[in-house]
């Protein structure tokens, strides 16, 4: 049995019409995440070239057929794609498929009802309370343990310590407006001065499809963002940034820099490095319906379209019940 042929489903360019209509079409009609249009263009791309090499023609999208996506299916489970990463790929493509039919392109989904893969059940992880602390107090605890340049009896502070506590008290800012407001890293990065209402302590969020919430946001959040630009040369104006990774440029913290920093700070703490930013969101949500919050506030806060979506948490808080339920009970 031969395998599949050698195709690099990159950033290349394709030439098709309808798939950069369509990737525009993500990029300012719907605000898509950059993270979406990454995948959705990758997913597309390959899809092309897949079609490209098995059938030695592009696609043409008004004629494929159900039989067409099965073969493409079959390929998918011949590279030992995981569950997930081929209903991410479907997920796309219908996507898509919707568009060519709000446009007139063609009739109907080919891939419409077709079988996939269910996706495996897998609960959210999340931090403790505590862990979450740790984390909160993970970026400023190496400067604590260095006497400044006064302790030292110096003028002033090193440049190089003075960076990193400004890199520390961003961080540390970063990480508490997260865990306060339940942020996805694509929101926090894309956060204003202009959204943030400190009097009534609420935040503008602009979430998936350029859909706007207002979550609240704690005092400590609000105080650790005040450290944080009290440090800065000057404090950012109307319009900017709230975190940046360049601040003589103006310039706002990319969710990759995050992620880097995240890692760090985690191993600081004694933590898993490979928890991703949305664990704390995840946290966020756990905390909240741990302490009672119900189920439709925290869908609100979180910007889900769904409930289901939110559900999931529920899992988490009732198998914590059902430990603790184990663990004391006589009879259990």
């Amino acid at each position: 049995m031969s395998g599949p042929p050698p195709i690099n489903p990159g950033s290349h360019p394709v030439n098709d019409s309808w798939v950069d209509r369509f990737l525009q079409h993500l990029a300012t009609d719907r605000g898509a995440s950059p993270y979406t249009q990454r995948n959705y263009r990758q997913t597309l791309f390959e899809f092309h070239r897949w079609r490209q090499v098995e059938r030695q023609q592009p696609p043409v999208w008004d004629v494929l057929q159900r039989d067409d996506f099965r073969a493409y299916l079959r390929w998918l489970g011949r590279r030992k794609l995981g569950r997930a990463a081929i209903q991410l790929r479907f997920c796309a493509l219908r996507t898509f498929f919707k568009f060519l039919i709000r446009h007139g392109a063609l009739a109907a989904s080919p891939i419409k009802n077709l079988a996939l893969p269910k996706p495996a059940k897998r609960l959210p992880k999340f931090l403790t309370v505590q862990q979450m602390v740790d984390l909160l107090e993970a970026p400023l605890k190496p400067l604590a343990a260095v006497p400044d340049a006064q302790d030292r009896g110096k003028q002033r502070t090193p440049p190089a310590r003075e960076a990193k506590t400004l890199l520390g008290l961003r961080d540390v800012a970063v990480l508490e407006t997260i865990y306060s407001c339940g942020l996805r890293i694509s929101e926090l990065c894309g956060l204003r001065t202009d959204d943030i209402d400190a009097p009534e302590q609420l935040v503008r969020v602009r979430g998936k499809g350029l859909k706007e919430r207002l979550v609240p946001i704690g005092e400590t959040a609000l105080k650790a963002i005040r450290q944080y630009w009290g440090a800065l040369e000057a404090t950012p104006g109307p319009g900017m940034p709230v975190f940046f990774s360049n601040p003589k440029k103006g310039r706002a913290v990319s969710a990759r820099l995050l992620q880097l920093r995240l890692k760090k700070h985690l191993a600081a703490a004694g933590l898993d490095p490979q928890l991703t930013p949305h664990k704390l969101r995840h946290s966020y949500a756990t905390h909240m319906l741990d302490a009672g919050a119900d189920l439709r506030s925290v869908q609100e806060l979180l910007g889900h379209a769904h409930l289901v979506t939110t559900q999931i948490y529920t899992h988490l808080t009732t198998e914590r019940l059902k430990r603790a339920y184990d663990r004391a009970h006589p009879r259990a």
